[in-house]
């Protein structure tokens, strides 16, 4: 997992974060003034500064923010001159928008802020549906508006063109003010901000819902924020039943916010198409004789705070309750709270001001179990001075004083119907020392709020605590009884009696000279304990230095909304005192030592251990190598799908029979036994006939499939099924073991070897020979063996320096470490290192169908020959939300059934699509004829399992590709592109065979969003926009890795294309339709191409390698009992002077999803044919195979 951030405020404003990966605190120091408070999320942070101004802080990403700015051209023609811009006054203006109806002409176009910048200036776009235009970029129509097409015909009297222009975003990484001419006049400045809703929609991502609170008490709403406008539009006010005075939102649609009289506000109806919502519903505070003063909420939960400091956790809120169902109290005092990611909780201690964190939330028990501190320095443990007068009166108080103690209880809720017990645990003990420490002054974010709600104080009566009291040991909810109530000892109660004395007296900015008559009454005197709504730490203007030599820092605010961990990640927040004594020492030991001591140490050492090398092997030296020959039987019970009709699952016994050769082979032979009709017969195969072991794990049963030569041919593996899961990936193992035993396969994959995955996301590797691109007899690709590598993947490439990468389902980009094994292969068949976490999440997609009717108008009473009403895409399989279950026992549900409103065709505000009938062309309007609908439901699964690939971040990519190399080529930097999720190109730097994963990412701009990309040998690179169109990068070399332009290369007539593939000199691409097509006319001189030929249809994926190889996965292949779909195929009779090839060789599936080819650059040795005549043209024909009238003998028949 990446490491991400973790912000906070200390109490003179100064801004830190804390890395997930890191061990302090980093001051961020482009923040100029002092900070009240900030809510930030993964991508942007957002602050209220002591000037009480918004300021936004973007972080930096490879991937610029651009904004594409259009406009259109009108003209209409006329005889006298032409077409001109003299239009009609009917007519819509010469500059407008799309529809006509705005002037937009080019001038008029402004930046919203000085935060960003022009690119370039305005341009014509001469692209069209897919398709080029003509020079100049004109379309054309009878009139305004209509059917616009990029051919001028003799009716077309109207025409026009789009010009655009980007504009870039370059405030990153720094905090900016948001202008105030964006903000607008509002009455008074804000007082609370929270930032979230980034998961109710997905379109456009990086969709954000900020809300804010004023010092009035108003609630206002952010609108227009997302990932092209990080700034957003417009502050919105939100009414509500009374006045607030914080507020906290969720990743989701909870939003919660806290009123002045101590009761909480709860946000209902925001949704995707109104993120603002609807309705407020009032929840009474979680103690009858505490007010709230603060609330965090997460995904499904929600933390409050009362006035006593006590913390409450909401039970069962989700987004169909966001108001959840009851209060529990849980132990420790804390004077804010905030949930972050994956619903973890941060708190601020009350008595120590120390971040605390929540461990043991998982998404079973999201109360998590207890309090610890995060104890980490920060970057600099000197003393700072910077906090100014202006600085401290900004944040709203000055304090002075001695803490107040009260003793820390476990309460159960009176709101709550049903008596819950209290989850125990108890705040870590701070240190005790002989000095009394130093004053914490009590704590308020707005102190002049406080002498506004004077009448809110209570006066709290003095307790006297024993300087010996301990913190007790964590107390489980069983242990407590019904309604009891069980004080625990704060980090207060472990003060000396010194500090316990006297209570704090409030002090505002509103009346500093009572203030200062409060705190002169001494520890002694009563005073009125006015709780903040909630609290932000300060100190006040006496002391000189803001900590002492052995303080900790203080904190006033904390937010995790940007820092991803869960109960599993391993933290190094908790231990850094330890680590930081271990490397002072070892570089104390360090230092003590000059490099000539070293360097004739380590001499030393290696010539004792060279000697002692050989005394011990001289004594054995007249021994003859001692070779293991055995045989050992493993055997099993398991069931076997029989081969004949009727099909069925049979019993069988399973017995593996290994033996090892006088030479140190090894081979084996498997055995299944069965009867038929009262006689007991069995099966064998060879295990060095096995070529592939694929698990096939589904809902009913533990299946894996073993393939041979045979039976790939056949398309009728044989599958078998293990009682468990562990039982299956044990035979798997070992078996898998036996195999590459058998075939000398040892050690990782070679740079060479052919990579492809599954529809399942399995990753499988093969290790090519030189005669398997050997013409004209090449080995028959069904003969190769595959072994699994561990890992999931969806997309995975490669070149033959070792560089591989691959993008999981969640588009994740992964580097592969160099090693072998992990996922179910363990022991002596996996790597010990470079072996690491892998984990994936992707959706499952079911369909809710219904039929129109005169009646009740769409309902899901369908007709009898209808698809099921809720069903798969095709409508063959019945699935339910309640019936449906993740692809394998492997993956668990991350999520709740959502509509997905993101598919091809679009869809109405509710998610539906229409369309005439059952099985139809599905759009997202209405109309007169559509009398059946569907909408797409989609559920997230999340995958953990281990395997050599180390996570490539941050960016999450689409597609990637590598320059294919021959075998002997030297490259300084590999040549690597890319597409992220969102369409931009990407190339990176820095990638070499000892540093595959490279450096940076080096962004290319496109006049629009790219969905594939393919790198040829010599830097010719291709790509396919989201429309179907084909571009080339022109100019780009070793010396300029990004290129110089795009050119828009005519796609196949009517065909849309999907993906593209470039080797040594030949270009294929694959259109929508499954078609496969080859580039003609690619010379150096002309790298374009001059026209598309047809080659197959039924074609999914192509891979061409750096000898112009070609290999796809075909759909429709003909089998011994039916059609299989993801079958591996080579192209046979692929030549230097025949690049098309003529004919396909059938390998492994189907089922498979991905190939990649562009590792092998082993070239097989030319074939000399014997001679019938004389040694001239013996000669000849050994120069130029081409003669040769053999022709190879096909395993099966085209794919076309």
């Amino acid at each position: 997992m990446p490491s991400s951030l973790l912000w906070a405020v200390d109490v003179y404003g100064r801004v830190y974060s804390l890395s997930t990966a890191g061990q302090q605190w980093e001051h961020c120091h482009d923040a100029h003034l002092e900070f009240k408070r900030v809510t930030v999320v993964q991508q942007s942070g957002w602050g209220i500064a002591c000037d009480h101004n918004i300021y936004l802080n973007v972080r930096a990403s490879d991937v610029p923010i651009r904004y594409q700015e259009e406009t259109f051209e009108n003209q209409r023609w006329n005889p006298v001159d032409g077409f001109s811009d003299r239009l009609l006054p009917s007519d819509r203006w010469q500059w407008s928008d799309v529809t006509g109806l705005k002037h937009q002409p080019l001038g008029g176009f402004q930046l919203p802020s000085e935060n960003w910048e022009w690119e370039a200036d305005w341009y014509v776009d001469e692209n069209f549906g897919g398709e080029p235009t003509e020079k100049g970029g004109w379309t054309y129509a009878i009139d305004f508006p209509a059917t616009y097409t990029k051919d001028k015909k003799w009716n077309s009297c109207v025409r026009r063109r789009r010009w655009i222009r980007y504009r870039r975003y370059k405030a990153q990484d720094s905090w900016v003010k948001i202008p105030s001419e964006q903000t607008g006049s509002l009455p008074d400045p804000f007082n609370d901000i929270t930032c979230g809703g980034w998961e109710i929609t997905e379109d456009p991502r990086g969709c954000l819902a900020l809300w804010a609170v004023s010092l009035q008490g108003k609630v206002w709403f952010r609108s227009g924020i997302n990932h092209h406008n990080p700034e957003g539009s417009v502050w919105e006010e939100v009414p509500v039943p009374g006045e607030v005075v914080q507020i906290s939102c969720g990743p989701g649609d909870l939003l919660w916010a806290v009123l002045w009289e101590g009761h909480l506000l709860v946000r209902e109806g925001i949704g995707r198409d109104c993120l603002k919502g609807s309705s407020w519903v009032t929840v009474e505070s979680p103690s009858p004789g505490a007010s709230a003063v603060h609330v965090a909420v997460g995904v499904n939960v929600v933390w409050a705070l009362t006035k006593d400091h006590k913390v409450w956790f909401r039970r069962g809120v989700n987004s169909h309750n966001p108001c959840g169902s009851g209060w529990i109290g849980m132990v420790g005092e804390m004077v804010m709270i905030n949930v972050g990611l994956n619903d973890q909780v941060w708190g601020i201690g009350y008595e120590d001001r120390a971040v605390y964190f929540r461990q043991g939330v998982t998404a079973s028990e999201l109360s998590g179990k207890a309090w610890k501190v995060v104890s980490v320095p920060r970057d600099s443990d000197r003393s700072h001075s910077s906090a100014s007068v202006s600085s401290l009166q900004s944040a709203g108080c000055f304090f002075g004083g001695e803490v107040h103690l009260q003793s820390q209880a476990s309460v159960l809720s009176d709101v709550d119907p049903e008596t819950e017990r209290a989850v125990g645990e108890v705040l870590p003990t701070p240190e005790m020392g002989d000095t009394p420490k130093p004053r914490i002054p009590k704590v308020t974010s707005d102190s002049f709020i406080s002498e506004l709600v004077s009448d809110r104080e209570v006066l709290i009566s003095q307790h006297e605590v024993p300087s010996t009291a301990a913190a007790g040991p964590s107390i489980s909810e069983e242990e407590h009884a019904e309604g009891e109530v069980e004080d625990r000892a704060s980090p207060a109660q472990v003060l000396s009696p010194s500090q316990s004395g006297g209570l704090d007296p409030q002090w505002s900015n509103v009346d500093l000279e009572e203030a200062q008559t409060n705190l002169a009454s001494g520890p002694g005197g009563d005073a009125a304990d006015s709780c903040s709504l909630s609290s932000v730490a300060t100190y006040n203007l006496a002391l000189e230095e803001p900590y002492g030599a052995d303080e900790h820092p203080k904190w006033a605010w904390v937010s995790g909304g940007g820092c991803a961990v869960d109960c599993h990640s391993q933290l190094n927040w908790f231990n850094s005192s330890t680590s930081t004594a271990l490397n002072c020492s070892i570089q104390a030991m360090s230092l003590s030592m000059t490099p000539a001591q070293t360097a004739a140490w380590r001499k030393q050492i290696f010539e004792q251990l060279n000697e002692r090398s050989k005394r011990e092997m001289e004594n054995f030296m007249h021994y003859e190598q001692a070779i293991e020959q055995s045989v050992w039987v493993k055997k099993g019970t398991m069931q076997w799908w029989r081969d004949w009709k009727p099909h069925k699952w049979v019993d069988v016994q399973f017995a593996l029979e290994q033996f090892s050769g006088a030479e140190g082979s090894k081979d084996g032979i498997l055995f299944i036994y069965y009867t038929f009709n009262d006689e007991k017969k069995y099966i064998h195969i060879f295990i060095n006939e096995v070529t592939i072991l694929v698990p096939v794990l589904n809902d009913s049963k533990n299946t894996f499939a073993i393939y041979t030569a045979e039976k790939t041919k056949q398309r009728w593996p044989i599958r078998l099924a293990a009682a468990t899961e562990l039982e299956m990936y044990d035979w798997l193992a070992l078996l898998s073991v036996s195999c590459c035993d058998s075939r000398g396969i040892q050690g990782p994959p070679s740079k060479q070897a052919i990579w492809s995955v599954t529809c399942k996301g399995d990753i499988f590797v093969s290790e090519p020979t030189k005669e398997l691109e050997a013409s004209p007899y090449p080995t028959p690709c069904d003969q190769m063996f595959w072994r699994q590598v561990g890992g999931h993947l969806r997309v995975i490439e490669s070149n033959s320096l070792g560089v591989v990468w691959g993008i999981g389902y969640d588009h994740t980009a992964w580097v592969h470490t160099g090693g072998y094994g992990g996922g179910f292969i363990q022991g002596l068949a996996s790597s010990t290192d470079n072996i690491y976490t892998q984990t994936d999440v992707k959706s499952v997609y079911i369909y809710e169908n219904q039929r129109w009717n005169p009646v009740t108008g769409y309902t899901n009473r369908g007709l009898p020959t209808d698809r099921y009403m809720w069903s798969d895409a095709t409508g063959l399989k019945e699935c339910t939300k309640t019936n449906t279950k993740p692809p394998s026992p492997n993956w668990t549900w991350v999520s709740d059934w959502t509509i997905d409103y993101a598919v091809p065709g679009g869809t109405d505000r509710e998610g539906w699509q229409y369309a005439a009938d059952f099985p139809a062309s599905y759009h997202g309007n209405k109309t007169m004829k559509d009398f059946v609908r569907r909408r797409r439901w989609a559920r997230k699964c999340k995958l953990t399992t281990t395997g050599p690939w180390q996570e490539v971040p941050p960016i999450p990519l689409s597609d990637v590709t590598i320059l294919p190399c021959g075998l002997k080529s030297t490259v300084e930097q590999v040549p690597l592109w890319a597409i992220s999720n969102k369409g931009d190109v990407l190339c990176r730097l820095g990638v070499t065979s000892l540093t595959p994963a490279g450096s940076s990412w080096l962004h290319v701009g496109t006049d629009q969003p790219f969905k594939s990309i393919s790198i040829g040998a010599v830097h010719q690179v291709w790509a396919i926009a989201k429309d179907g169109s084909a571009f080339y990068r022109g100019s780009v070399s070793a010396q300029n890795p990004a290129g110089d332009s795009w050119y828009h290369i005519p796609s196949p007539t009517g065909q849309k294309l999907r993906q593209v593939s470039v080797g040594r000199t030949s270009v294929y691409t694959v259109d929508e339709n499954g078609n496969l097509w080859y580039r003609h006319g690619v010379t150096p001189s002309y790298p374009q191409g001059s026209s598309w030929e047809h080659i197959s249809n039924n074609v999914r994926k192509v891979s061409v390698g750096p000898l112009d190889q070609v290999w796809i996965i075909a759909d429709k292949v003909q089998g011994s009992h039916c059609l299989s779909c993801g079958t591996v195929c080579r192209r046979l009779g692929v030549l230097p002077m025949e690049p098309k090839g003529h004919s396909w060789d059938y390998g492994i599936g189907g089922g498979w999803d991905h190939i990649t080819v562009r590792g092998n650059a082993m070239e097989a040795p030319r074939i000399q044919m014997p001679s019938l005549t004389d040694n001239s043209s013996y000669q000849t024909a050994a120069r130029n195979p081409l003669q040769t009238s053999n022709k190879p003998e096909m395993n099966g028949n085209p794919v076309g």
